[in-house]
């Protein structure tokens, strides 16, 4: 049996484009498995821990191996719930809005709670850094108004794309598949845009389900 979990970092509700392409994956990735589970976490919806001085002071006690105070244990263990039901899933979907060239700020604010030594991640001062989330899939749907690689830099630029490519290699997901949609706005062929995206979306749900057959 599959767990999925489903990261919706669009604030546009069914009007956006990333998270109907993003269930769309979810949704033949169900029909494939009857026994998949699925968890939807809306980083927009004001359910995230804040991550700021305290539980900040919490990660350094911890690289330091000091004792965190009674307040930031506190903030370590909200930090944990969320980080626990990230890493119960053996499948992360994600649908990524471009926001002035790079990811929303919640989903950057979940980044920085679950992304924590020891949890997702390793050190050592010889050899660096290790992700700790081995074994784990992503499929990612990115989606820009404007932007658009073919376009000239005056349409904008990507940061998202390579900034969240390297923080999932950094916990440790290796095996990941992108579908872009873009530009969702500048675009004299918008629907045209969005077969494509779907179809690319389909054959990656299909992939996924293959892999989860032959892995079972």
């Amino acid at each position: 049996m599959t767990h999925l979990l489903h990261v919706n970092a669009s604030a546009r509700g069914e009007a956006s484009r990333s998270l109907e392409l993003a269930t769309r994956f979810v949704d033949e990735l169900r029909d494939a498995d009857g026994g998949l589970t699925v968890d939807r976490l809306d980083v927009f919806d004001g359910s995230l821990p804040e991550f700021g001085t305290v539980a900040a002071g919490a990660k350094m006690a911890v690289f330091g191996g000091q004792e965190q105070t009674a307040e930031q244990q506190d903030a370590w263990r909200d930090a944990r719930v969320v980080f626990d039901r990230f890493d119960a899933a053996d499948t992360l979907v994600f649908n990524v809005p471009f926001w002035n060239a790079g990811v929303p700020y919640p989903l950057k604010q979940l980044i920085d709670v679950i992304t924590q030594p020891g949890w997702s991640f390793a050190f050592d001062p010889e050899t660096g850094y290790r992700g700790l989330l081995q074994g784990k899939r992503a499929f990612v749907v990115y989606t820009s108004g404007v932007y658009a690689e073919w376009l000239p830099p005056a349409f904008g630029a990507d940061f998202t794309t390579n900034f969240f490519r390297d923080w999932l290699g950094f916990i440790g997901v290796a095996e990941v598949e992108e579908v872009h949609f873009a530009p969702t706005v500048v675009n004299s062929d918008v629907e045209g845009s969005r077969r494509v995206a779907l179809a690319a979306t389909l054959d990656a749900a299909q992939r996924f389900a293959e892999a989860e057959r032959f892995a079972a």
